[in-house]
């Protein structure tokens, strides 16, 4: 008997990262992280900055999103990500300049200084590093 699959469709404004029969997914939902098997009951959530791991076969691939919604309707997900990207795709040393650029940032304590933003960026930067280790 054939595996049951789900259309997954992850999509940037830039982009599609990734369209695709998968078994299975977990995301990164702004309360938490959600798995998805084929013929989940409707859902739609925000999601947070986080790691997408998605389940082909034999296979887990991971995709960083930065925010965006997720629709799971008829065995069909789809993303709708602020950013996203392969973990394979990732370019590791500007994802560590970034995460230099935020800490320097936050340590700095200068009042100018969007909190909010930087520790987001710390955030987005430190996704990507770990993602990108997780494939070597």
């Amino acid at each position: 008997m054939a595996e049951k699959t789900q259309r997954l469709e992850i999509v940037t404004p830039e982009r599609v990262v990734l369209s695709d029969e998968v078994r299975f997914v977990v995301a990164p939902g702004s309360e938490g992280e959600l798995g998805i098997l084929p013929e989940h009951a409707p859902l739609i959530t925000t999601l947070d900055i986080g790691i997408m791991r998605v389940q082909k076969e034999n296979r887990t691939y991971r995709v960083v999103v930065t925010g965006g919604f997720m629709e799971v309707r008829n065995s069909r997900v789809v993303v709708l990500a602020t950013a996203a990207e392969r973990a394979e795709e990732i370019d590791v040393e500007r994802a560590r300049a970034a995460k230099e650029r935020a800490e320097r940032r936050l340590a700095s304590r200068d009042p100018e200084i969007d909190l909010v933003r930087a520790e987001a960026a710390l955030k987005r930067a430190l996704t990507r590093l770990k993602a990108a280790e997780q494939v070597h």
